[in-house]
């Protein structure tokens, strides 16, 4: 199970503050500490600063860079803030992400392949979200004919069906479940992946609601995630889903995470 870790994201005030300020002992403590929890990807996104955006995300990706050797996960809606940050990346990386609009897919899916990036798909076109399992399955075949025709193979594919939120639409996380599930049924050697969080936005008790959730979707064949690694309970309810699941051999990764304390 893939984890990206989450907490570099500009939405967050005290990163959009450290961000501004130009922190680098605050943004190289949010890494270390992801690192240390089990991510494998860290995320690092500086959305907020509008006009400002490439240039912000370049120096987080350099401050970042100094504190972990972990790849990053380059988050930007903008295309050509992607394709201006992503020489600056010392591993492969992973970018966050494409839809099926032609602008990003010109961009990004020759970019990745140049430089055999893992690329977050989302199910969303240049008219609609898909909310319906049905939207989600036909977008995600799309979006995985349009990668490997870009030389992007199905294995650097993770594809995000859409998590919306339950407080909006009660079916929503039966429709994502059921998405992932066909999904991954239907195009052997992708991958899928989700914004964690979405889903309880507008709820109480929200991380019990995270827990669950993500305790589904592993069920039905999630294989990454968004999220916040340091949130002990929730990683442990990762790895305890992974291996009741059947995922990990000889339970080995559960009794490690044990071990290191990990699981709340």
């Amino acid at each position: 199970m893939l984890i990206i870790g989450e907490r570099i994201n500009s939405s967050r005030k005290p990163i959009a503050r450290a961000i501004e300020a130009y922190d680098t002992a605050f943004i190289q403590n949010e890494a270390r500490i992801q690192a240390e929890s089990g991510a494998d990807y860290i995320d690092v996104n500086a959305g907020a600063f509008m006009g400002e955006e490439a240039d912000r995300l370049k120096w987080v990706v350099e401050t970042v860079q100094q504190a972990t050797e972990l790849p990053l996960c380059l988050d930007s809606a903008d295309p050509k803030v992607i394709e201006a940050v992503t020489p600056l990346v010392k591993a492969p990386p992973m970018i966050n992400s494409i839809t099926y609009e032609s602008e990003r897919l010109k961009v990004i899916l020759p970019l990745a392949a140049e430089h055999k990036a893992k690329v977050i798909a989302l199910c969303q076109a240049e008219a609609a979200l898909a909310h319906t399992t049905e939207a989600k399955v036909e977008l995600a075949a799309k979006l995985a004919e349009e990668s490997v025709s870009a030389g992007v193979p199905l294995d650097d594919l993770y594809i995000d069906p859409l998590i919306f939120p339950l407080a909006n639409d009660t079916k929503a996380a039966l429709a994502a479940l059921e998405a992932i599930s066909r999904i991954m049924n239907n195009h052997p050697g992708v991958h899928t992946t989700c914004g964690l969080t979405n889903i309880s936005y507008g709820l109480p008790e929200r991380k019990l609601v995270n827990r669950t959730f993500l305790i589904s979707a592993i069920a039905f064949g999630l294989d990454a995630a968004i999220l916040d690694p340091t949130d002990k309970k929730l990683y442990g309810a990762l790895k305890t889903a992974v291996m009741v699941m059947g995922r990990d051999n000889f339970c080995m990764d559960y009794i490690a995470a044990f071990r290191q304390g990990r699981l709340g």
